[in-house]
């Protein structure tokens, strides 16, 4: 069993593979938590310690014992008005106004398989998978129910968590914060692991010890955000890739977040993550439940590049829905930096023909084939195909490609409308503006209310005629604006705090709706690149563009700091054109194909601006990333390096599971004048194991190469690159 329940001591204990989870109930009812670490077997409750902590409050319960206080004891939800002046996860507020809840034990339940949220994406799983704790928790003045959900996939070290807050009382209550989870830890020093960035510089990881007072990450910009991800690690200030112990928490979520860590007076650290509470307050009414989005939790004792698979894991096989999530996804290439907006139909299909001739499988056509979309400023809204531009209708094109032997794919901007577009001018009070405000725009666009099903069901009929006119078969999902003016006329005053949240689960409404009626598509997200790179937006499609910063030294940077809470299957990564458009810099052809392999492999670029040997080059890049599809995709990942530090590597490694082969790639991102030699130690291979060098036809052995490491070739001009796939040949 995953879980356990002892009746005699009250304590939970979850169990997966190499972790152990504890909390108990004590005896006023208060579910305190007590460990989350290494796989233990014996109870934890040892580790509370109790004395007089001055002004900190008791609870009245505790009579005179002046050794009982919330504000000191770790715990597993807590909230406002219980004594505890740390961060918590629940601020409600009353009938009466005033803010208090306590929330005492109540019933629990363990099941097998794992729960689901309605509305809400979320780790699902096989019956004989995984297990589910439901603990249930009341708050007796009000009538407030909150359940807790723990769902339990051992073989991953994984422990999700979610909640659901049910009004049992015959009142209204608001609830002004509603995070998902607390993890709570009575002693050590922890190191915090985030990643920041902004539009086309996405996820760099900073890394800093919790101190005392609050350190928060967050977003309150519509959507994930390329400021801050939904994703952040706990660890120990000693913790490496391979070595120490830390934790990793990745909100499934894709609208606004906060994740937040504090030390506290006593030395003792908290974490919470769940919803942002800024631009946020939710009335529940008397029988009505407001579900949480779920966190996934994962320890790892073997370090961050171990935590890191477990979540790659997890998300690949787990999260990840359809018939695309481990299968080979198409190659290939995007107009979008060939052409911009300015394209024909025939431009298009010339592209497809050179493609074709590339070994490239998918043609997608990106902004600009529908109403009068010759600037960005015009016609979001309007998704009805401009056959004056494409010289007929789309279907037309996309037989031609499809006669080439190419997919076709579709760029759209669906939660998006244009001030100058049909769509505004007929329905004006379907974008979210306040009233007696002028809006603020953003790329001279405003964002639609998806919070009202009437505007999503428009958009979703309207790109159904799209897509059911034409054998489209793959979907770029955009969103290129953060939300600003928050206001629904569907909502009162009292309830635009809901409206962010409520449009977010119109977003994944849609989405659902269209996965469900076009399975053979494949859909990728993007908000302006990685604007809302989550696990949320991973459920409904099984990669994201990564970023529109298509860069290849760049690129080093964000995929690095991407695949720490994401797996490679997951990221967009293209070849693109050089001088690079966003950054000008030059790189060549060789590296640029090597730094998209790693991710899900294509092209940007206007191939007939190609050379004859560059042409070439694209064959074989092709071919290879074919060969490795399996191994690139669904193998265990090693970052070798930090391409970060001075004078560092951009260095990667895809290593079989069984250790049958691996794949080495190395970046030099700086060059120098009689230059110092580089090594790389491999992960992943069989110590006893022999390996050969594919290219080279060079034998090592598996235990030399991670012990002793391998020196790297020199490169004599900047941003060389050079692989190695190793094969194994036999074991002592």
């Amino acid at each position: 069993m995953a879980v356990n329940y002892d009746e005699t001591t009250g304590i939970f204990t979850i169990q997966t593979e190499k972790s152990s989870y504890q909390m108990q109930v004590d005896r006023f009812g208060v579910l305190l938590h007590l460990y989350y670490g290494g796989r233990v077997n014996g109870p934890m409750d040892y580790l509370l310690t109790f004395q007089d902590r001055g002004f900190s409050g008791n609870l009245y319960d505790a009579g005179a014992d002046r050794t009982y206080s919330l504000d000191a004891l770790p715990q597993e939800y807590p909230c406002q008005g219980t004594g505890d002046f740390r961060s918590v996860c629940l601020s409600m507020e009353n009938p009466d106004g005033t803010l208090s809840c306590d929330l005492r034990y109540r019933s629990h339940k363990i099941y097998n398989g794992k729960y689901g949220l309605p509305g809400l994406p979320a780790v699902y799983a096989k019956e004989e998978e995984a297990q589910t704790l439901e603990i249930r928790l009341e708050d007796e003045a009000s009538g407030l129910e909150a359940v807790l959900f723990y769902g339990v996939l051992p073989k991953y070290d994984v422990i999700t968590r979610s909640v659901c807050l049910t009004n049992r009382g015959t009142e209204p209550v608001v609830l002004h914060k509603a995070s998902t989870v607390c993890l709570d830890f009575l002693w050590g020093d922890y190191d915090l692991l985030r990643f920041y960035g902004r539009h086309a510089m996405e996820r760099n990881l900073e890394r800093a010890p919790i101190a005392h007072g609050m350190t928060s990450i967050g977003s309150r910009r519509g959507a994930s955000s390329h400021q801050y991800n939904p994703f952040m690690i706990v660890a120990d200030r000693n913790a490496g890739e391979e070595d120490g112990r830390c934790y990793g928490l990745s909100f499934v979520y894709s609208g606004n977040f906060k994740g937040e860590a504090e030390k506290d007076q006593y030395g003792q650290t908290r974490v919470i993550m769940g919803l942002q509470d800024e631009l946020f307050s939710y009335r529940l009414k008397p029988g009505e439940a407001f579900y949480g989005p779920e966190v996934i939790l994962s320890y790892s004792g073997e370090g961050i590049g171990k935590l890191s698979r477990n979540f790659h894991k997890v998300i690949r096989h787990n999260l990840c829905r359809g018939k695309f999530k481990e299968m080979p996804r198409p190659v290939l290439v995007n107009n979008w930096e060939a052409t911009y907006l300015d394209f024909t139909g025939e431009k298009i299909c010339e592209i497809g023909r050179q493609a074709a001739e590339l070994g490239i499988e998918m043609l997608v056509l990106d902004d600009g084939w529908f109403g009068k979309r010759d600037s960005d400023s015009v016609s979001l809204g309007d998704w009805v195909v401009n056959e004056k531009k494409l010289g007929g209708p789309l279907s037309s094109i996309v037989e031609r490609v499809n006669a080439m032997g190419l997919k076709f794919g579709l760029w759209v901007e669906p939660e998006m409308v244009s001030e100058d577009s049909d769509l505004y001018r007929a329905h004006p009070d379907w974008a979210m503006v306040i009233p007696g405000r002028r809006p603020v725009r953003s790329r001279q666009q405003l964002v639609l209310d998806f919070s009202r099903e009437e505007v999503a069901d428009y958009i979703f009929d309207s790109l159904c005629r799209v897509l059911d006119s034409a054998n489209v078969e793959y979907l770029k999902w955009d969103m290129n604006r953060s939300v600003i003016d928050v206001y629904s006329a569907l909502a009162g005053c009292a309830e635009q705090g809901e409206v962010l949240y409520k449009y977010t689960l119109g977003l994944y409404r849609f989405l659902d709706r269209i996965g469900r009626r076009y399975p053979n598509i494949l859909i990728e997200g993007c908000c302006g690149g990685g604007g809302r790179f989550d696990a949320g937006m991973l459920y409904y499609g099984p990669q994201i563009w990564c970023s529109d910063n298509t860069d290849a030294i760049d690129r080093i940077r964000i995929q690095y700091g991407t695949s720490f809470g994401y797996p490679i299957s997951a990221v967009g990564s293209h070849v693109s054109a050089v001088p690079n458009h966003q950054t000008g810099r030059s790189v060549p052809l060789k590296t640029r194909g090597a730094v998209a392999m790693a991710g899900s492999f294509g092209y940007e670029l206007d191939l007939g601006k190609l050379t004859p040997a560059e042409k070439e080059e694209v064959k074989a890049q092709v071919k290879a990333y074919k060969d490795n599809w399996k191994l690139i995709q669904d193998g265990e990942y090693y970052r070798l390096s930090n391409p970060y530090e001075p004078d560092g590597l951009g260095a990667w490694e895809f290593a079989a599971e069984d250790g049958s082969e691996a794949l080495l790639t190395v970046v030099a991102l700086n060059t120098h004048g009689n230059p110092l030699t580089s090594y790389v130690r491999l992960k992943g291979l069989r110590a006893d194991g022999w390996y050969r060098d594919e290219a080279a036809g060079k034998m090592y052995e598996g235990r030399a190469l991670m012990e002793g490491g391998i020196p790297v070739p020199h490169m004599e001009d900047e941003y060389q690159s050079w692989q190695m796939h190793l094969r194994l040949c036999g074991e002592r």
